[in-house]
């Protein structure tokens, strides 16, 4: 858990002032875009959509750059992009998911496997990896939007499992069939949130030693660079590092 955790606290640190920003925006509008297409295009009746316009909101991308992600879905009929999981063991035998958004599975694969190889790491097959996660709803909120002992108590009012405040983040959990059930309560008191997710969480963390923790950062990250994919997770453990 506390790996999981580390790990998106830093992607969050380094995400904000990042050089990489249009990268992310590319990212956000391919989930926009996708969300817009396969559902209603008022956020309001979308769930997956409001979720895309919030993270883009959170990551600072224009209103414009929104709307035109939204209006894109319209005029792109014939892309199709489909949603793919990939599994596999990186340095030091952590276990990797990663999440793509693509319109050449090939492409994306052939990428994916080339950045295992690598880093020393092999991509399997679905399964080899996931049994070391549990799939859950992850909600985050932004540190300012509401105090620790608030946020602890409002989460579990709200049908939450648990509730953990980050340095810049607070970061709540719950099953994922719950996740817009928990969202809605939220709601009710909070207007701003990160991401509302399902996420992959470690039931296991894998201590690194501190010499090898920046070759799997390095990795990780590559897998992030990729333009098809849109999250990546693992159970390395950072707390010790």
């Amino acid at each position: 858990m506390s790996g999981h955790s580390k790990w998106a606290s830093i992607k969050h640190s380094k995400g904000k002032a990042d050089k990489q920003r249009s990268k992310i925006f590319s990212k956000l509008s391919k989930e926009i875009s996708v969300a817009a297409k396969l559902g209603d295009k008022d956020p309001d009746m979308n769930p997956r959509l409001r979720s895309a316009i919030q993270a883009a909101r959170s990551a600072n991308m224009p209103k414009d750059n929104i709307e035109r992600a939204i209006d894109k879905s319209s005029a792109n009929t014939e892309t199709n992009f489909e949603n793919l999981r990939y599994e596999g063991f990186g340095p030091d035998k952590i276990a990797v998911i990663v999440e793509a958004l693509t319109d050449n599975k090939n492409r994306t694969a052939s990428n994916i496997r080339t950045i295992f190889q690598k880093s020393g790491g092999n991509l399997g097959t679905q399964g080899s990896a996931s049994h070391n996660f549990n799939q859950l709803g992850i909600i985050k909120i932004e540190k300012k939007e509401i105090s620790d002992e608030q946020i602890f108590e409002l989460a579990i009012e709200s049908g939450a499992d648990e509730c953990i405040s980050n340095d810049n983040f607070h970061e709540i959990q719950c099953p994922m069939s719950e996740i817009y059930n928990v969202k809605k309560n939220l709601e009710k008191i909070i207007a701003n949130f990160i991401s509302t997710e399902i996420e992959w969480v470690p039931l296991n963390s894998v201590e690194v030693a501190k010499d090898r923790v920046e070759t799997s950062i390095e990795f990780l990250e590559a897998l992030e660079d990729d333009d098809d994919v849109q999250n990546v997770y693992s159970n390395i453990n950072f707390e010790n590092n």
